[in-house]
């Protein structure tokens, strides 16, 4: 027998929550040919996995790489974690269906989230054509509603009228025919922040068994709205649910999670193992009469007196952000808000008025929860413990300072929540991070090391796994992760790039 790949002397995580066994994998081509004992083959290429653990390669299911996905160092980082597939699209902001006007407003609006594309009018199939290929990475891609939105509605606040409606539907269905594998919303982002229950369930009609992917209206104590208003879609639409970084409380979210599935709501959600989070500044800070999406009047409002009431009530904030993304004010990045502030002789207020002035609203920051702390990290594990999560990092790579989970989330699932302190078996981590995400977006042939699928497969070291990027060093690569595959071909080899770009846009 002779193969492309043989992967031998591992024990295999194949992705069905069975415990790990001794097997050999042998690859011919995109796909996995063998999976059991091969004595004596041949091949190409032969990986020693002696001592190490071999798995499907891991889906990050809320990734903001839509731009940065083409950087090298963004693919260094995601394979060092065994993550072969990328989720993009998320939060209802990104650069596809979209005219020129459109693709300029998100790639300003959310550059510090997704970075920028300048090229515009951009179609789902063109965006896919961009990535198939060009990358070591797989992609996905959800349709974004608020880009669609915008695309039909620009920046009002209006409810869509019937007109608007059907345009709207007839981005979702093309682009569900060109490959898009769900529906993405930002509810509290603009203009998705606009849209009705009415709205998002018409567009959820089209998408079967596909997912509607939304950051809700509400997190923390507030989370019941927002859970309530994906049960109001899911009855209206019939559409599998799917939540976005939902992490905490547990004692609030957990009764909602479980409320909803005995309403018969298909259900899924994705956390990451921090507490804190990485946003747009202007989200966290501005209230909600001041339109965001129309950087001119923002700023006017900005500028002017009539927020000078509105600034005095965030002094409970500042102390708990910190500037991660901050062009031409490239100093203040990693600095807390308070620091930043009193560098420049000014007050966090002030300070922060003009890191949103001099940037046109694109600066960014890492925010810390009010309830960071050993109850926060006790909410994060006990929501991944539940079975209908899966593992997504929300990895932002844009500015000096960026959030660490996208360099470190996967691997520390990993290294603390399954090796320190055993949230997760081996076998149910693999669940998590790759045949369950893999089954809920359409992927069919991924997510498990079975004969016929493809060859997406990460070799690691369970005594050696783990993050090693942190708030003050978020950039760093994580350990354990030294050899990975994408369809077949080696993209990670002693734990750096070969240069091969065997990544596919992905079509359910």
């Amino acid at each position: 027998m002779s193969f492309d790949v043989v992967i031998s002397g591992g024990r295999v995580l194949d992705g069905t929550g069975a415990p790990p066994y001794r097997a050999d994998v042998a690859i011919t081509g995109e796909r996995i040919e063998v999976v059991g004992r091969l004595a004596g083959a041949a091949a190409e290429t032969v990986i020693d996995a002696t001592g190490r653990l071999v798995a499907p390669g891991f889906v990050d299911c809320h990734a903001h790489g839509d731009a940065a996905v083409f950087d090298p160092a963004v693919q260094r980082a995601a394979l060092r974690q065994g993550v072969t597939t990328f989720v993009l699209g998320q939060d209802g902001l990104s650069f596809a269906p979209g005219s020129a006007e459109t693709v300029a407003y998100v790639s300003r609006y959310f550059a510090a989230v997704n970075g920028a594309l300048t090229v515009g009018p951009l179609t789902v199939g063109e965006l896919l054509g961009g990535y198939d290929k060009a990358v070591a990475v797989n992609t996905a891609y959800l349709l974004p509603h608020g880009t669609i939105r915008y695309d039909v509605m620009g920046p009002s606040p209006e409810p869509a009228s019937r007109d608007d409606l059907a345009r709207m539907l007839r981005h979702v269905e093309r682009g569900l025919s060109e490959g898009a594998v769900g529906l993405s919303s930002g509810l509290e982002y603009l203009p998705g922040r606009y849209a009705s229950a009415e709205e998002l369930a018409a567009l959820c009609a089209p998408l079967g068994g596909l997912p509607y992917v939304t950051h809700m209206r509400a997190y923390g104590p507030r989370a019941g709205i927002g859970m309530a208003e994906v049960v109001d879609i899911a009855r209206r639409s019939g559409a599998a649910m799917h939540v976005s970084h939902l992490h905490g409380p547990a004692d609030v979210l957990l009764p909602l999670v479980e409320r909803a599935l005995g309403q018969d709501v298909d259900l899924t959600f994705d956390t990451y193992p921090y507490l804190r989070g990485n946003t747009i500044l202007a989200m966290v800070v501005l209230p909600p009469e001041v339109p965001g999406a129309e950087p001119g009047r923002a700023l006017e409002m900005i500028a002017s007196p009539e927020l000078d009431a509105w600034w005095p009530t965030l002094d409970d904030v500042w102390p708990r952000l910190t500037v991660s993304h901050a062009p031409g004010l490239e100093w203040a990045e990693g600095l807390t808000m308070v620091a930043a502030a009193e560098r420049a002789g000014a007050t966090p207020a002030e300070f922060c008025r003009r890191l949103l002035t001099e940037t046109r609203l694109e600066a960014g920051v890492v925010s810390a929860r009010p309830d960071e702390g050993p109850k926060g990290e006790e909410s994060v594990r006990r929501m991944l413990r539940h079975p209908s999560q899966t593992g997504g990092s929300d990895g932002i790579y844009v500015g000096g300072h960026p959030h660490p989970r996208g360099f470190g989330a996967f691997a520390r699932f990993l290294g603390r929540h399954v090796r320190e302190l055993g949230d997760w078996t081996w076998e149910q981590a693999v669940v998590h991070l790759a045949g369950h995400p893999a089954r809920r977006f359409g992927l069919a042939d991924r997510g498990l090391l079975r004969r016929g699928f493809a060859a997406d497969v990460v070799v690691f070291d369970p005594a050696m796994v783990g993050d090693r990027a942190t708030y003050e060093a978020p950039r760093t690569p994580a350990d354990g992760v030294d050899d990975v595959l994408v369809s077949g071909v080696p993209v990670l080899a002693g734990g750096e790039l070969t240069g091969a770009t065997p990544g596919r846009a992905l079509r359910p």
